[in-house]
C-alpha cells in the first residue's frame, strides 16, 4: 500500500469546505476563527485531554460524538480557551453550534467546536456567532481555503501545520488529511493542541473511534514542550464516505490500510507541533530499541524527551550523554543501564557516544554539530527485545521562558 503525500489541507478529501477569518477575539488584524464543514453528514471520532480539568468545548465534544448519529462542521476559535468557564461557557459552545446549525442548514448535533487561548476568560460570544455567520459564506475547497483555516487556530505557533496524503483503498482514490494547533503547554497525553482531520473514506463510527484511540498512543501522546497537560486538548476525525469505497465495517486488510494512512497524517502534524515548540530552535526526537515490550520502550523515550537538562543540552549542542542515561533510569521503567549503547543522529551524520554504558572516545566537534540542526535524534539500544518506540520533542531555550514570563 502506497501512501502518496500531497500539497493539500483539510479541505483535499471530497466533500469538506473550510475557511478562516478575523473576527476581533485577538484583536483587529488576526484571523482567529475557522470553519470545516462537510457536505455530507460524517462518522465521527474523538479523542481529548486526560487533564481532570476540562474546557467547556471538550465536554461539549465528548458528548457529541458519543450520542450524535452524525456531524458536519467544526468551529474553532483561537485567543480564548473557554476553559473553567462554568455553565455559562458550557452555554456559549451550545450557542456557537446552534449559530452553524442556522447557517449551515444542519442539526445543532452535527456541530463541534474548539477553543484555545487563554484560560478563565469567557468568550465574547457576539463576536463569535458574527464570525460563524461570515465563515458559512466564504467556505470553499481551494487550497488556499485550508491554508487560512489552518492559521486561524493558531496561537503561540510560529507557522500553520497541515498535511495531506491519498492512496487507493478497495479499487478507490481516498483522501486523508489533516490541521493541527499547538507549541507551548504540550506534554504526553495529549497536549494545548488542536488537530483535526477529515477523509473522504467510508468507514463505521465504532472503527474511525478504535482506530483513533489506538493511534494516538503513538503519536499525539508521544509529544511533549514543557511537561503542561492542557484543558483543551482535542483530536477529532470526520469521514463522510465520499470516496465510495465500500464502507469498512469489520477490520480487516481495508482498516488496516486506513489506519496506515491515518497514522501517517498523525504522525507528521505530531512532529510538526513538537518542532514548533515555543522559543525552540529543533525538532528532538528521543527512540528506544531493543526493548522488551512496548510500554518498556514509550516510557523511557518519554522521560528523555521530557528532560529539562536533556533538552537544555540540546539547545547548547553539548553531546551530554550522563543526562539521557539519567533520565532512562528514573523512566520507572527497569533495565540495565550496563549494556547500554547510545547514538546522536541527524542530517550532520551519526556517532556512538555511549557502548555499554560507558562512554565512547566520541569526537566532541562531531557531536556539536549532529546537535547542531534542525532535527536531532537520540537513540538507545537497551538490549532486552525487538519493540520499539519514539517521543518527539524539542529543545528548551532562553526564548521559552521569555514567552511563558
Amino acid at each position: 500500500m502506497a501512501i502518496t503525500k500531497i500539497n493539500g489541507g483539510i479541505t483535499a478529501p471530497k466533500g469538506f469546505l473550510a475557511s478562516g477569518l478575523n473576527a476581533g477575539i485577538k484583536n483587529q488584524t488576526k484571523k482567529d476563527m475557522a470553519m470545516v464543514f462537510s457536505s455530507t453528514p460524517c462518522a465521527a471520532a474523538g479523542v481529548f485531554t486526560s487533564n481532570l480539568v476540562k474546557a467547556a468545548p471538550v465536554k461539549w465534544d465528548k458528548e457529541i460524538v458519543t450520542t450524535s448519529p452524525y456531524v458536519q462542521a467544526v468551529v474553532v476559535n483561537s485567543g480564548i480557551a473557554n476553559a473553567c468557564t462554568g455553565a455559562e461557557g458550557l452555554g456559549y459552545c451550545a450557542d456557537t453550534a446552534a449559530e452553524a446549525a442556522a447557517a449551515l442548514n444542519i442539526p445543532k448535533t452535527a456541530v463541534l467546536v474548539a477553543s484555545t487561548g487563554v484560560i478563565g476568560k469567557q468568550l465574547p460570544i457576539d463576536k463569535i456567532k458574527s464570525g460563524v455567520t461570515a465563515l458559512s459564506k466564504v467556505l470553499g475547497s481551494s487550497r488556499e481555503d485550508a491554508k487560512l483555516a489552518a492559521e486561524a487556530i493558531m496561537t503561540t505557533d510560529t507557522k500553520s501545520k497541515e498535511v495531506a496524503c491519498t492512496l487507493e483503498l478497495d479499487g478507490k482514490q481516498v483522501t486523508v488529511a489533516g490541521m493541527c494547533k499547538g507549541s507551548g503547554m504540550i506534554h504526553p497525553n495529549m497536549c494545548t493542541m488542536l488537530c483535526f482531520v477529515t477523509t473522504d473514506v467510508a468507514i463505521s463510527h465504532e472503527l474511525l473511534q478504535k482506530a483513533l484511540s489506538e493511534d494516538v498512543v503513538d503519536t499525539f501522546n508521544m509529544i511533549s514542550v514543557d511537561g503542561d497537560t492542557s484543558t483543551n486538548d482535542t483530536v477529532l476525525v470526520m469521514a463522510n464516505g465520499q470516496a465510495e469505497n465500500t464502507p469498512i465495517t469489520k477490520e480487516g486488510e481495508d482498516y488496516k490500510t486506513f489506519c496506515e494512512a491515518l497514522h501517517f497524517i498523525m504522525l507528521e502534524l505530531a512532529k510538526k507541533i513538537a518542532g514548533d515548540g515555543e522559543g525552540c530552535t529543533c525538532l528532538f526526537e528521543a527512540t528506544v530499541i531493543g526493548a522488551k515490550d512496548k510500554n518498556q520502550a514509550r516510557t523511557i523515550a518519554k522521560s528523555v524527551v521530557c528532560s529539562s537538562l536533556t533538552k537544555a543540552a540540546v539547545f547548547g549542542h553539548d553531546a551530554n550523554w550522563g543526562r539521557i542515561l539519567c533520565a532512562m533510569g528514573y523512566s520507572g521503567a527497569q533495565f540495565d543501564p550496563e549494556v547500554v549503547d547510545i547514538w546522536l543522529e541527524s542530517k550532520a551524520g551519526t556517532i556512538k557516544i555511549v557502548e555499554n554504558g560507558i562512554a565512547t572516545d566520541y569526537s566532541e566537534e562531531t557531536a556539536t554539530k549532529i546537535l547542531s540542526e534542525e532535527e536531532v535524534i537520540a537513540k538507545m539500544d537497551i538490549k532486552e527485545g525487538n519493540e520499539t518506540a519514539t517521543a518527539f520533542g524539542c529543545d528548551l531555550t532562553y526564548e521559552y521562558v521569555k514567552i511563558n514570563g
